[in-house]
């Protein structure tokens, strides 16, 4: 249950979250730990020490001065269009097999690139900065790579259907698990690894991931996939692959849109803004050509069938090294054989080439991929069917009268080389973060520290705390007080749920048309002590903009509720600018939200604090609090539509002032099409994929944790309720009377 949920301190992610893996390995797979951690919704990453060692590894790669980014822009355009063609030129000369392998390894070699497409931009929208005109501008070009509002619709997504396609999807699902697939060499982790890594601090790395964005939307479709696109024009849909492209026809240049984003950065913080851009852009580009050159260099190789039968060999030889000591090859054991192998398995092709088990160019007539592999043989399922294709491929092209030729060993035995890793960055990660920090030390704090996605030890538990004890709140004495969700979720779904709901907001309406409208200083007051609320709209799905979530089949909808909150891109539009211009004509003009004095401001009353820290602190836990969360949604979504919106209308017009505010979200929450339907789809999707059977995980207990979402937009107070959060939350570490007022 989540009242249990805990912080594990060695990754920094809440319980129920995946976790990374548990210490970064000292070697050349670095950059698949960093791919791995950072890929979680929930991960955190330190600043300090680790932020000045991602720097120095950007630096690394960048000598000198970065150019201006109009010169950045020009030499990424003229080096991809020159690569495009060196990998087309490959393609070209490749006969059909040759160039089935060349796609297989160029497709696997991007995929850890194209697959997390876009989302370095994940966290640079917060709750602090979500009315902030350039920030929606870059919010607009993240909800492009995502495909909002549509499953499955993301650029990663396009390329999954590729990898699929393919039939090498096998590990793409999550993300963080392409990194145990063998076949993708370890430096095609390194950018996107870094990339990934950074954009979990955004507040650091605003202008180099700006910068690399820009980089990589200008080189478009990377040089690789150029050879793949040629070969395979209708396999996939490259123009939503390709970062450089729009989406549809009258969507503007995604290219031209970072360009402006990054003049306007430029333009607000100056010649600081610009050196981080640039530096963004030329490590991205250095790191992207190291990249493309080493998968060049493996292409080129893997035009030699004996390169493909080497790695198959290096792949598969520790596991192999266990058994086969009996059989003997030359007068070895196999088994040592094997254990050569996983550093230079020249010398074990050779021996194949020269025994019985192969016939140099037939190997339907080798006993190697034929008896030995049947399902009445010794290695039967041993070898995949593309390991036995990448086997046949290398005994066909066997020369009849000379198999263990010196050539063959030594095109067996090249090694291609790899981009540095990152180890530096992965061993600072993992040793995780140097101090502590405090926790807040009360709701308003709280509220201010939570502006920004990133955070400390102290904050994140402290967050988690609050979480737990405000569920537990909410828990109390729900099976005798009545909530409007049914005790148990049928098939049927939430719809039909949703209408009657909907119908008992407008009688309520109807009943209360003769009740008095409250007065002009209520209708002030009451506006002021919801800002706190209002202007943070969204941010309890603020964990949902993360690049796997925002297009999954649960969590496009609650992206798109986020993205709709704030104003899709268009600052006229975003719901807290709207409030700030009626407090405006209330005379009323607060300070910037993520302030310091808007948290201290004397105006608001403490309690006015305590449901916007909870949308807050929820946010950040979108896998381990999901089921809360949606429930959470579906109660903000509904609760106005109908009913209260039309009443604050009412008011709101009385007393002359703008009623855009709630006009908005009457129409925008509707339960047919809008951000209330989306609510009850988001619950019917994930609790018709779960088991209907009994304990954690089920069905039954997944709904009932909806319920608790649901209820803890208005749970209740007294005593009893302040018990149950105080048993809730381990070592007293929250005062429970903080999570709820004395008014209740």
């Amino acid at each position: 249950m989540a009242a249990n949920a805990t912080t594990n301190t060695a990754t920094g992610t809440a319980a129920g979250a995946a976790p990374a893996t548990s210490a970064p390995p000292d070697d050349g797979s670095a950059a698949r730990w960093l791919y791995a951690y950072a890929a979680n919704p929930e991960a955190r990453v330190p600043g300090g020490e680790l932020v000045e060692e991602v720097r120095a590894e950007l630096h690394r790669r960048v000598s000198g001065r970065p150019a201006p980014p109009a010169e950045l822009v020009r030499q990424a355009g003229d080096w991809a269009a020159a690569e495009g063609g060196r990998f087309r030129d490959l393609g070209d000369r490749a006969d059909d097999d040759d160039r089935r392998v060349l796609v297989r390894r160029a497709v696997l070699g991007c995929a850890p690139l194209s697959l997390a497409s876009g989302a370095w931009l994940q966290w640079l929208s917060a709750p602090g900065n979500a009315d902030d005109a350039l920030v929606l501008r870059i919010l607009a070009l993240y909800a492009s790579d995502t495909g909002v509002g549509h499953p499955g619709a993301s650029r990663g997504d396009a390329y999954l259907h590729l990898l699929r396609r393919l039939r090498l999807s096998e590990n793409a699902v999550p993300l963080a698990r392409l990194t145990g697939d063998p076949r993708i060499p370890d430096g095609a982790y390194t950018l996107p690894g870094l990339l990934l890594v950074m954009s979990r601090r955004p507040d650091d790395f605003r202008g180099e991931l700006l910068g690399a964005d820009l980089c990589l939307r200008t080189v478009g479709l990377p040089p690789p996939l150029t050879l793949v696109r040629q070969a395979l024009p209708a396999t996939a849909d490259w123009a939503v692959i390709d970062p450089s492209a729009a989406r549809r026809d009258e969507d503007p240049s995604p290219a031209e849109e970072c360009r402006t984003v990054v003049e306007e950065l430029i333009a607000r913080e100056g010649p600081r803004a610009e050196a981080a851009v640039g530096l963004g852009f030329s490590w991205a580009l250095a790191a992207l050509r190291e990249q493309t050159d080493a998968l060049y260099a493996e292409l080129t190789a893997a035009f030699d069938p004996a390169y493909d039968m080497a790695e198959l060999m290096r792949l598969r030889a520790r596991e192999g090294s266990v058994y086969h000591h009996q059989f003997q090859l030359e007068g070895r054991p196999l088994a040592d054989w094997l254990k050569e192998s996983r550093t230079d398995p020249s010398g074990l092709l050779g021996a194949l080439a020269r025994s019985r088990l192969v016939k140099p160019g037939r190997s339907a007539a080798s006993a190697l991929v034929k008896g030995l592999v049947s399902e009445r043989g010794p290695m039967f399922r041993v070898f995949s069917p593309d390991d036995l294709t990448i086997i046949g491929r290398w005994i066909d092209s066997l020369p009849p009268r000379s198999p263990g030729s010196a050539e063959q060993e030594t095109a067996a035995a090249r090694v291609v080389p790899a981009p540095r890793p990152p180890v530096a960055v992965a061993r600072t990660l993992g040793a995780g973060p140097r101090t502590e920090g405090r926790a807040p030390a009360d709701l308003r704090e709280a509220y201010h520290l939570l502006m920004v996605r990133t955070d400390t030890p102290a904050l994140r538990r402290w967050s988690l705390d609050y979480v737990t004890g405000w569920l537990a709140r909410s828990r109390y004495g729900m099976d005798h007080e009545p909530i409007p969700l049914p005790r148990s979720w049928g098939r049927e779904g939430l719809r039909p749920w949703l209408q009657v709901q909907h119908d008992r907001h407008g009688a309520e309406f109807e009943e209360n048309a003769d009740v008095p409208l409250p007065s002009r200083d209520a209708v002030i007051d009451d506006t002021l002590q919801t800002a706190p609320l209002t202007l943070i709209d969204g941010s309890w799905l603020q964990g949902f903009t993360d690049h796997e979530l925002a297009s999954s089949d649960i969590g496009h909808a609650l992206f798109q509720t986020y993205w709709d909150e704030l104003g899709n891109g268009i600052a006229k539009l975003n719901h807290p600018l709207i409030y700030r211009e009626v407090l405006k004509e209330m005379d009323i003009d607060l300070p910037p939200t993520a302030s310091p004095e808007f948290a201290r401001w004397p105006g608001f009353r403490d309690a006015s604090f305590e449901l916007p820290v909870y949308w807050l602190c929820i946010g950040r836990f979108p896998r381990t609090f999901q089921p809360e969360v949606l429930g959470l949604n579906l109660a903000m979504e509904l609760s106005g539509v109908g009913g209260s919106y039309r009443r604050a209308r009412l008011a709101l017009q009385k007393y002359g002032f703008n009623t855009r505010f709630v006009d908005i979200h009457n129409t925008i929450d509707n339960v047919a099409t809008g951000h209330s339907a989306w609510a009850a789809d988001a619950v019917d999707t994930y609790l018709a994929g779960l088991p209907d059977s009994s304990g954690a995980g089920s069905r039954a207990d997944a709904w009932e944790r909806v319920r608790v979402g649901y209820r803890s937009l208005n749970p209740p107070g007294g005593a009893g309720a302040r018990r149950a959060a105080r048993r809730a939350i381990r070592g007293g570490r929250i005062d429970p009377l903080s999570l709820f007022s004395k008014r209740r």
